[in-house]
């Protein structure tokens, strides 16, 4: 790692940040991208959960902006010290909601120097796809992607680009917030928030052909931590996630566990990280009903997400 730092950048590398701040988590990467080459320096996450009642009260909580800012402010730094050329921030599903979004702009551009893009469901899809999609042959599309956040769950269609998008509100914070408020979840909270999921994907279904992929890709934190379980994990490990084949059998098998579990329980479980711990009864839901509704025999889970396809897109520029 520190040898790939201190690497000479040709005329045409670029040493590129990209920061994804969703409902739940804020995640930083840092990469040199040399024409289709692709060598990762840092990657890392925080949970800040931005989203706190957004769903609810349409604005962001005051707190929330301060774990975020100070997550902001440990990437600056990481950013600095390590020769940066060009930086993206995206800002997703939660910041398009909340009414009071310019005093979170404002304390990320005091801390970075660029304003975050409060990028649309559409440009959120598109980016998922190009970083899920790059280490796939042609042979295996078309591609499914679905990205389940922490406010929305992406579905987006295509071979080798984008073909058809849509961004439905069906995040694990939304739903648990909307939804969930026992512990464990009563069986009629599930059943709610099954129905909201249910009736998403049926919107998403009318505009993308969720049914014709050949290769269903799941990305983000549910999606991994699914996985993570199917393969009796111990503990998170990225490496041993990243491409893993996932049955729809064991996908609703945990959903169904977690379902039933509650909040010690779930903090006993060595993979699932802590701040996500509360919302993953419901995130597990969400693909669940995904791969009923899709049909697919299984999902493919891929560390490679939104994140690489931000980094992708400054090399483009």
């Amino acid at each position: 790692m520190v040898e790939r730092e201190s690497m000479q950048h040709g005329d045409e590398c670029m040493r590129v940040a990209a920061i994804d701040c969703g409902t739940n988590s804020i995640r930083l990467l840092i990469a040199d991208i040399d024409g289709t080459n692709f060598r990762e320096i840092y990657r890392t996450m925080e949970i800040v959960r931005l989203g706190q009642g957004v769903d609810r009260n349409k604005s962001f909580h005051p707190d929330a902006i301060a774990r975020t800012l100070a997550a902001v402010d440990l990437f600056a730094q990481e950013i600095s010290k390590r020769g940066v050329e060009e930086i993206r921030f995206c800002a997703t599903s939660a910041t398009r909601d909340a009414n009071n979004r310019e005093l979170f702009i404002d304390g990320v551009k005091e801390r970075l120097g660029i304003a975050p893009e409060v990028i649309s469901g559409e440009e959120e899809a598109r980016l998922s796809f190009i970083g899920a999609t790059k280490e796939f042959a042609p042979t295996e599309a078309p591609f499914l992607v679905v990205d389940i956040g922490g406010g929305s769950t992406e579905f987006v269609y295509g071979n080798s680009d984008v073909e058809f998008a849509k961004s439905v509100n069906i995040g694990c914070v939304r739903m648990t917030e909307r939804n969930i408020h026992s512990d464990p979840p009563k069986a009629e909270e599930i059943e709610n928030a099954r129905r909201d999921i249910q009736d998403a994907i049926a919107v998403a279904a009318a505009i993308v052909p969720i049914t014709k992929a050949k290769t269903l890709i799941a990305v983000a934190g549910t999606a991994t931590s699914v996985a993570a379980s199917a393969l009796n994990l111990a503990q998170y490990d990225r490496h041993l996630i990243h491409l893993a084949r996932v049955s729809a059998e064991q996908t609703h098998q945990v959903a169904k566990t977690f379902a039933l579990m509650n909040a010690d329980q779930r903090s006993q479980v060595g993979f699932l990280h802590p701040g996500r711990a509360d919302v993953f009864a419901a995130g597990s839901l969400v693909l669940s009903e995904i791969m009923k509704a899709t049909g697919a025999k299984e999902f493919v889970a891929s560390e490679a997400d939104i994140l690489d396809g931000i980094a992708w897109s400054l090399a483009r520029s």
